[in-house]
């Protein structure tokens, strides 16, 4: 399979109107082999604006293993052919198809030689028209065997690797091309984990926490990370849990959020242990033989109160502590959690105050020692720009990743007879724009208690899959309904992202400190596209405060 750039491809709709370009780009990543890499224009950040080239009219780059480059542009559907050679017919203007690609290739030529100077790059095209014959294949202002048309479109993969054939490896020159390419593209690759999806995502994190705060040494070993959403603190908290497992530790990894944990769980490697606050809280309960009783009322108060009061013996305690997710904790639990750690064992707290949903007392931390990031990786510079112009934010949050993105999306409702509809309508956009259902994640502002969408298991022609209120199996988890679009409380959805989120239920009368936490906590979220549904009386709220 070949190495494709930028990702975030695969979470669009194959049926929205960049479905052609997705069936090509398909086609190439699975048909080449990983010596090749393909960089292509059919991305989440060119939704909003119609135009899917990576260059001009290239729709994509093809590098070989030698360095040499191949420029493909896509015609769907109907060709004119003209004395002056194919054409390609639009609702206002009709383009000539050889001049375009002369055009193009010699600009990007041209901008080769400036960037990678003393080096010829080899820079060759084709023309695939999937839909179209070709019928005066001499006239067409073309190379006829740089035409792929529909009789040849089976072929398209071995006229690729005909041109580009494998040969010695450039490894100087795939690096010049893959940095010019990623200029184009502002793309720099990073994983990053979203739960319900094994994707990679590329983001960047440069210079980030997870690389530089694990090289910091004291002792004891006590630290604080105060990062932003995106700043990279989940991967920080993974990598520090990972680190400790290689150099023969038994870390434990604690977050607030039951499904966080989950997901954390599913990703991390064998030799310790990754639990929620409560979750661990129920583990104990079955370690003293006083197990939970999920059928009685407050479960997790329970829970909590065994906590309070389990002193582990020597080989129930851990060297490494880290807890993720950090201000969600009340005091008493990071007690309780340190009394786990053995002699010189190092502790890791991360937080964000901005995402205090709960409230929480601040945590004095005497003697640790503390950083702070104010950089967010993962969410799309409009996005952050809106946020932070909407919700006033000082100091801003700094835009970090290279994706642009699309502008938020705001839809307004007058009072809640309104709100379903206006939550249908902002899911039929979603769709309309190319995310499918798996990708999408319906947040409320309010809590699962208060929240008219909690009855619901379908609105409009979206069925949903949320946590049934007060459902749990044998074990404790949570059961969910079944449905294809996720949808949660912001509560609940902290430390989790998806590609598209529609952020509803937003009402308030004042703008206070809670309701600044709510929307930056569910805006946050998002990895590609947000959607704010929210009473028209909150936003006038907000526009006389910003």
């Amino acid at each position: 399979m070949a190495k494709v750039y930028p990702s975030g491809w695969r979470e669009l709709n194959p049926y929205a109107d960049i479905g052609r370009e997705l069936e090509t780009l398909k086609l190439l990543g699975d048909g080449l082999d990983e010596s090749y890499t393909i960089y292509h224009g059919v991305h989440w950040t060119n939704v909003d604006k119609k135009n899917y080239s990576i260059f001009g009219e290239i729709d994509f780059a093809v590098v070989g293993p030698t360095g040499k480059v191949l420029l493909i542009e896509q015609k769907s559907g109907f060709l004119n052919e003209s004395e002056k050679g194919l054409e390609k017919r639009y609702s206002d203007s009709i383009k000539n198809v050889p001049f375009q690609i002369a055009r193009n290739t010699q600009g990007l030529q041209n901008r080769l030689k400036q960037v990678i100077k003393n080096q010829v790059i080899f820079v060759d095209y084709i023309l695939y028209c999937p839909d179209y014959t070709v019928k005066k294949i001499g006239t067409a202002g073309i190379d006829p065997q740089r035409i792929v048309d529909f009789t040849r479109k089976d072929r398209l993969i071995g006229i690729i690797q005909s041109i580009l054939p494998a040969g010695e490896v450039d490894h100087k020159t795939l690096e010049q091309l893959h940095q010019f390419m990623s200029d184009f593209l502002e793309i720099v690759p990073e994983v990053n984990a979203i739960i319900g999806q094994s994707d990679q995502m590329y983001t960047k994190v440069s210079g980030g926490l997870a690389e530089w705060a694990k090289r910091i040494e004291f002792s004891p070993f006590r630290l604080k990370v105060s990062g932003t959403a995106g700043s990279g603190k989940t991967q920080l908290a993974l990598s520090a849990y990972c680190e400790s497992i290689k150099s023969g530790r038994r870390p434990i990894y604690v977050c607030y959020n039951r499904s966080l944990a989950d997901h954390i769980a599913q990703i991390a490697p064998e030799g310790g242990v990754v639990t929620g606050y409560h979750q661990f809280g129920d583990y104990v309960s079955k370690l003293i033989g006083t197990p939970i009783d999920f059928q009685k009322p407050q479960p997790f108060l329970q829970m909590e109160a065994i906590l309070d009061q389990y002193k582990p013996h020597d080989d129930q305690m851990f060297d490494d502590l880290i807890v993720d997710e950090g201000q969600d904790f009340k005091p008493r639990w990071a007690d309780n959690l340190l009394r786990l750690l053995r002699p010189n064992g190092k502790a890791w707290w991360l937080e964000d105050p901005l995402q205090n949903i709960y409230s929480r007392e601040v945590m004095p931390f005497e003697g640790w020692v503390s950083i702070r990031s104010n950089a967010n990786f993962r969410s799309p510079k409009k996005i952050l720009k809106d946020i932070n112009q909407i919700l006033n934010l000082n100091p801003p949050i700094e835009a970090c990743s290279p994706n642009e993105g699309g502008d938020v999306t705001v839809i307004t409702y007058e009072n809640q007879s309104e709100l379903i509809a206006k939550t249908v309508q902002a899911l039929d956009l979603a769709k309309e724009i190319g995310f499918d259902a798996k990708h999408i994640a319906l947040l409320s502002y309010r809590g699962r208690d208060s929240s008219l969408l909690t009855p619901f298991d379908q609105i409009g022609q979206h069925t949903l899959r949320s946590p049934i209120q007060g459902q749990y199996d044998s074990a404790g988890n949570p059961e969910y309904s079944e449905g294809e679009i996720t949808t949660d409380s912001v509560h609940r959805f902290k430390g989790q992202a998806a590609p598209c989120v529609v952020l509803t239920e937003i009402d308030f009368i004042k703008f206070d400190e809670n309701s600044k936490i709510r929307i930056f906590v569910g805006a946050t979220r998002a990895t590609v596209k947000l959607i704010l549904v929210i009473s028209q009386r909150s936003l006038d709220v907000l526009i006389n405060q910003s």
